[in-house]
């Protein structure tokens, strides 16, 4: 989901006045939040599909990329809260639940992962998946059921329907992870001291750039959709505010006036899309 808004809930979001932008037109805020929706409404069903004829499978890849870069492995932490934001229809979060199952099972010697044992008040492992689109979030709950029944040592899922991902209706320092793909907002209240941020997110390649200015995997999106969907103008938008969005070197400023440190970028596929990340520091 391509929103671009600061990662922290600052005075300057809220002071800025109604007027938005959708795509390339000019609209009102509130005007703009009904629009999106109705695109996420529009693309649920076949969102996961589009993104496979979108990117060619790519995306498959940057998602397994940003979730290696988490680390599980070296966390070890029973108690792993990891919140996905704008996670829709579940792709960043079902690998990490699998990557965590994997772990439970395989090399839990010594504590497990799954609500046994003697420790007094150690929370139950958990993946929060939030959105605030409900389509979106229906047809991830969909495929979890399904997936369940695969995986014998799953952690907990909650799938929590948003207003704004920039007033998160969590507590404080309540997550040790927190991604998100596609969409950026406010990342370092929610996130424990030592927390990792990681990002996906559309970027400006540094590739070869097609003739009338445009990237040619952009423009040729909306081509693609026509053949699953007949619903043209919602891919537009996409298409749209991808080109208007952040540079990587932008995005990671916002992450460090957010209060990041550590903060990094990894271009993949020559910059097609980029992988942020940075640490909440100890106080």
């Amino acid at each position: 989901m391509l929103l671009g808004r600061l990662l922290s809930s600052d005075a300057h979001s809220r002071a800025t006045s109604r007027a938005s932008e959708f795509g390339f037109k000019a609209v009102d805020e509130d005007e703009k939040e009904r629009l999106v929706g109705n695109v996420f409404h529009s693309v649920a069903s076949n969102y996961d599909l589009m993104n496979d004829l979108m990117s060619a499978g790519m995306h498959r890849i940057w998602k397994d990329t940003v979730v290696g870069m988490i680390g599980l492995g070296g966390m070890r932490k029973p108690d792993l809260q990891v919140l996905d934001v704008a996670g829709g229809t579940g792709d960043i979060a079902f690998r990490i639940a699998d990557q965590m199952g994997a772990l439970a099972a395989g090399g839990s010697g010594g504590g497990g992962g799954g609500g046994g044992g003697g420790g007094g008040g150690v929370e139950e492992p958990r993946v929060v998946v939030c959105d605030i689109n409900k389509s979106m979030l229906e047809e991830g709950r969909r495929r979890a059921l399904s997936r369940r029944l695969v995986f014998s040592i799953w952690p907990r899922m909650h799938w929590v329907v948003v207003g704004s991902a920039e007033q998160l209706p969590f507590d404080d320092c309540a997550f040790d992870v927190y991604t998100i793909a596609f969409g950026i907002r406010n990342a370092h209240r929610v996130l424990r001291p030592g927390g990792r941020f990681l990002c996906l997110e559309f970027s400006h390649p540094r590739l070869v750039r097609a003739p009338r200015g445009g990237y040619q995997p952009a423009e040729s999106i909306p081509q693609y959709e026509e053949l699953v969907a007949d619903d043209r103008a919602s891919y537009q938008y996409l298409v749209e505010s991808i080109q208007k969005f952040h540079t990587q070197e932008e995005l990671s400023n916002l992450a460090r006036d957010a209060g990041f440190r550590f903060v990094s970028h990894s271009n993949l596929t020559g910059g097609v899309v980029a992988v942020h990340s940075g640490v909440k520091l100890s106080r």
